[in-house]
Parts: structure tokens; C-alpha cells; sequence
């Protein structure tokens, strides 16, 4: 069986296949993750998951099973990036409270013959109206969630600030959507469970 790889540096996407126990290695993918113009959401989100997927597999000198995932938070026509500092943390989740927001996780796995399997996974994730300003620093000031797309880390204290989650994997959210990771895999010949 070709080795794993995860093209991703996200401590949250790492735990989330480490639910797996399978062997694998992390590797940072150098990738521009700048959105085209006019490009859907949806579809930045797919073509950047394979982006990865692809960059990191172009290093690699042997056969391997690639998995790229990207995500994109985003309120209409308005997107949602990581804050990557706590001003805009607060300004994003300000902007968001009381509305319905969907985060676009694709997952990309691409074999060693560089075929490619991808899918997309929506979550609608609607939060809370009461949201106070308070709440919302204080969040930040604890989770200092600069990292993540939308502010929001919902595997930790962001589960806090929403109302609701709808989607068909509850891992999306994360990062990494395990249900059509684990499909993909499967396909690919990984005994999973």
C-alpha cells in the first residue's frame, strides 16, 4: 500500500485522520490559497484541496495516496478567511452574529497514478442572535482562533457562540470531512474500519 499523506498543516485536520489509525506524514503544501475572481466559493474550495493534494504529491519521489482538504466560510457572496489576528476575529464574528453561515469543506484524495477523487461537503452553521460583544472578545481572548476559517473553532469553545449545525459529516466543520475521506480511502483499497 502506498503511504499517506496528508498535505496540510493543520493541527485540526491532523487529529481528525489520526481517528483512523493509519500511518501517515503531515506535509506543509505551498500553495496560493488567493480566491479567482468570480470563482464560487464551492468551487475555491475544491480547487484548492486538489491544488494541495497535487503541490505536495510533486515533491514526493515515490507512489503515494495524497489528501488535500480546504475550506471556505462564507455569507452570501461575502467570504470569510482566517482572521489571522483577534481585531479581525472580533470584526468576522460581530458580521456573523445572527446569521446563517456556510462553510464549503472539499477533500481531495489523489492516488499514485494521480487520479484524482474529490468531493464537497456544505455545513450551515447558524449563530447565535443573542450574541453579545463580550462574549464575542472573550471568546477570542481564550481560543485565539486566528487559524481558522470564520473565526469559529467549534471543536473547542466556538460550539458556544452558534445555534445550530446542519450538515451531512459533523467533522466538515473541522476541516477535514472523515466520512468522504474514509470513502475515498476505501476506494483506494484502505481497510477502513
Amino acid at each position: 500500500m502506498p503511504r499517506l499523506i496528508l498535505a496540510s498543516t493543520s493541527s485540526y485536520r491532523r487529529q481528525l485522520l489520526e481517528r483512523f489509525g493509519v500511518p501517515f506524514v503531515a506535509i506543509a503544501p505551498q500553495v496560493d490559497e488567493t480566491p479567482l475572481p468570480e470563482e464560487p466559493p464551492e468551487q475555491t474550495a475544491r480547487r484548492l484541496a486538489e491544488a494541495k493534494a497535487r503541490a505536495v504529491a510533486a515533491t514526493l519521489g515515490e507512489a503515494c495516496h495524497v489528501i488535500g482538504s480546504d475550506q471556505v466560510a462564507h455569507l452570501g457572496d461575502e467570504r470569510f478567511g482566517k482572521p489571522g489576528s483577534a481585531q479581525r476575529a472580533i470584526e468576522q464574528l460581530r458580521r456573523m452574529r445572527g446569521q446563517t453561515v456556510e462553510f464549503s469543506t472539499a477533500v481531495c484524495v489523489l492516488d499514485e497514478e494521480g487520479h484524482v477523487q474529490t468531493e464537497l461537503v456544505p455545513t450551515r452553521v447558524r449563530f447565535r442572535a443573542d450574541l453579545t460583544d463580550e462574549e464575542i472578545v472573550r471568546y477570542v481572548e481564550r481560543e485565539r482562533p486566528l487559524d481558522c476559517a470564520g473565526s469559529a473553532k467549534a471543536e473547542g469553545l466556538g460550539i458556544a457562540l452558534l445555534e445550530a449545525v446542519e450538515s451531512s459529516d459533523p467533522t466538515a466543520l473541522i476541516g477535514l470531512p472523515l466520512i468522504a475521506t474514509a470513502r475515498m480511502l476505501r476506494r483506494l483499497g484502505w481497510a477502513l474500519p
